[in-house]
């Protein structure tokens, strides 16, 4: 790692600021790729954050507190970064709220993420997180998930839920093609914003896109695969367990086109 930043409230982070939080898990977080000093999605994260604060605090900061926060990290990065934007409360874990909840915000600026080149192969596990909807911290399955199936001889995991479908992976959304749509799983997942990108763009674009159940024994055999989430719009999943998918470079250059139709954004 070459660049480091960590800001607290807008401000660089004393040791002071960040030892309550070194350990704590309630916080929520939302995490993008910079280009230029720019961001796809700023609507996405936004709203992200809004409706995270909301669930976890009863509450929200405004929108342009959020924006200048990210003013402030964006000008003190290099052009092209990882930025991860946390927001957590005071009182911290394991205490009851009192009259009032104070909400602090961390940014942490790192180097622009390195790509795995794929395509990739999952590992298949029983697992749901809890609230799913939510991009929380604290979530140790996810990590110690992924090490498992390194083990296992995989590069990563998929979860497969309670009702045997497939969900999403550690820190990934799936998508699936069958020939003539985008297939995204039917489930409780977190909805990423690069998902989202995805979504709205292959709309504009007139692609044909439907939500359904995919089940490891149905159909995985006629279908291409990728992984998605800030890092990338698309890695090829070359099989899922023991089911090989169709290889199909044309769908993931369906969803990296699809992604840079999506404007970025200067705050």
């Amino acid at each position: 790692m070459t660049h480091s930043l960590t800001l607290f409230n807008g401000t660089a982070a004393s040791s002071d600021d960040l030892a309550p939080l070194a350990f704590a898990g309630f916080a929520h977080f939302t995490a993008m790729q910079i280009h230029d000093r720019s961001i796809r999605g700023l609507d996405l994260h936004l709203q992200r954050l809004r409706d995270a604060s909301d669930t976890m605090f009863g509450g929200h900061l405004p929108d342009a507190q959020i924006v200048d926060y990210l003013r402030v990290a964006l000008n003190a990065a290099p052009e092209d970064a990882s930025l991860a934007f946390f927001i957590t409360s005071s009182p911290g874990e394991f205490v009851a709220p009192r009259a009032e909840i104070q909400l602090d915000v961390v940014t942490r600026i790192t180097d622009a993420a390195t790509v795995p080149l794929g395509p990739l192969a999952l590992d298949v596990v029983a697992h749901q997180r809890d609230l799913p909807h939510v991009k929380h911290v604290g979530e140790v399955a996810k990590t110690l998930l992924l090490r498992q199936a390194v083990t296992r001889g995989f590069d990563d995991a998929a979860f497969e839920d309670f009702e045997g479908r497939l969900s999403e992976a550690t820190i990934w959304n799936l998508a699936f093609w069958d020939g003539s749509s985008v297939i995204w799983p039917e489930a409780n997942i977190l909805t990423g914003v690069t998902m989202q990108i995805l979504q709205r763009q292959l709309s504009a674009l007139g692609v044909d896109q439907k939500t359904q159940p995919i089940r490891r024994n149905e159909s995985l055999g006629q279908l291409a695969g990728v992984v998605v989430n800030s890092w990338t719009p698309g890695i090829a999943i070359a099989r899922i367990g023991d089911h090989r998918l169709i290889a199909d470079a044309d769908f993931t250059g369906l969803l990296h086109s699809a992604y840079q139709h999506e404007h970025l954004v200067s705050v």
